[in-house]
């Protein structure tokens, strides 16, 4: 019989990691780098609950068997594929048939593997808890600033030889405002998230600081899991300088793609109660007029401004100018050489 292990992060770098779960419930979430060689369809695995209610365990087995034996084989194949030589590691859900039954077939046929005891479950267990106890790898560099400042480009242009980047509106898909979906597309679920966050921070070296965008407990429907929003609170604080002229060119810049027009004009109206119904009508009017500039510099001073830092609750620990983002990390830099050696 193949062996039962438990989830250790290890098992990520030295197996293949094999989902045997439906494609919907890998959608959902899955550890990470794994790959999907579902057991049922979407369809069947309803269609195999349906009957375990109804008629009892013993006959949903039965279906099951019906379903799947005649592509056992393909599977197999499939996952010996993707191992390429190395050992296999089969989960589904909970640790129960469908991750057994696939890892009796690999084995049969010669390949290492083994099956993850408690399956899907277990290791979102341990991401949950990861994230209610989370202390930080490495000291956490927060970036604050006024929307448009350019704060997501500037992280992401950091030299990896001296920072580890976590860009967290990219693996949520939204930029944390009221345009934050803007070209990124549908966000993921929040066990997606969780997942792909816990992955990047395991990866972090503890001899480089983090760099992360500060951001609100909620990035569009994402929250911050656990504690990171409070860790990340008590953390190195940056306020990043920018004139409005520069915000307003970035901001341009990124709404600048017509195909955007339609969901700008939905997000005018998400909001429009706070703008009042006078700037509301000036701001559509821009963007029906396809004015931009205009448009962005409208948001920045009669919203962004007055919602987001109108009372900031905290002192920056250093504040740089972000206007020249390769200057801007030189100060950041010097600014950090300094604190480690203090």
């Amino acid at each position: 019989m193949p062996e039962k292990v438990a989830f250790t992060p290890s098992l990520l770098d030295s197996h293949c990691v094999i989902d045997v779960r439906t494609p919907l419930e890998f959608a959902e979430d899955h550890l990470p780098g794994a790959y999907n060689v579902p057991i049922l369809s979407n369809q069947e695995r309803v269609e195999i609950g349906t009957i375990y209610k109804q008629q009892g365990s013993q006959r949903a087995r039965i279906r099951g068997m019906e379903l799947t034996c005649g592509r056992f084989a393909d599977m197999t194949s499939e996952a010996a594929a993707h191992a390429d030589g190395r050992p296999i590691l089969v989960y589904c859900w909970r640790g129960g048939m469908r991750s057994s039954s696939m890892a009796i077939l690999i084995e049969a046929c010669g390949y290492p593997v083994a099956q993850l005891r408690g399956g899907y479950k277990a290791f979102r267990n341990q991401v949950t808890e990861y994230f209610e106890n989370f202390t930080p790898p490495a000291p956490l560099i927060v970036i604050h600033g006024m929307t448009g400042s350019g704060k997501t480009t500037f992280i992401n242009g950091l030299d990896r030889t001296n920072w580890t980047v976590i860009d967290l509106e990219g693996l949520a898909h939204h930029r944390g405002s009221a345009f934050g979906s803007l070209g990124l597309g549908e966000q993921p679920a929040q066990k997606s998230f969780d997942t792909k966050l816990w992955d990047a921070l395991r990866q972090a070296p503890s001899g480089k600081p983090i760099v992360l965008e500060g951001e609100s407990q909620r990035i569009g429907r994402i929250t911050l899991p656990g504690n990171v929003y409070d860790v990340m609170a008590a953390s190195c604080k940056i306020w990043c300088n920018v004139s409005v002229d520069t915000r307003v060119a970035r901001l341009a810049e990124e709404y600048a793609h017509t195909e955007y027009r339609q969901p700008m004009s939905e997000a005018l109206e998400r909001i429009r109660k706070r703008l009042g119904g006078v700037q509301y009508g000036e701001l559509q009017g821009m963007l029906e007029r396809w004015d931009i500039a205009g448009l962005a510099r409208g948001l920045v001073e009669k919203y962004y401004d007055k919602l987001y830092y109108k009372h900031r609750p905290w002192t920056p620990d250093a504040e740089i100018d972000l206007e020249d983002f390769r200057n801007a990390e030189r100060i950041l830099q010097r600014f950090w050489d300094g604190r480690a050696s203090a």
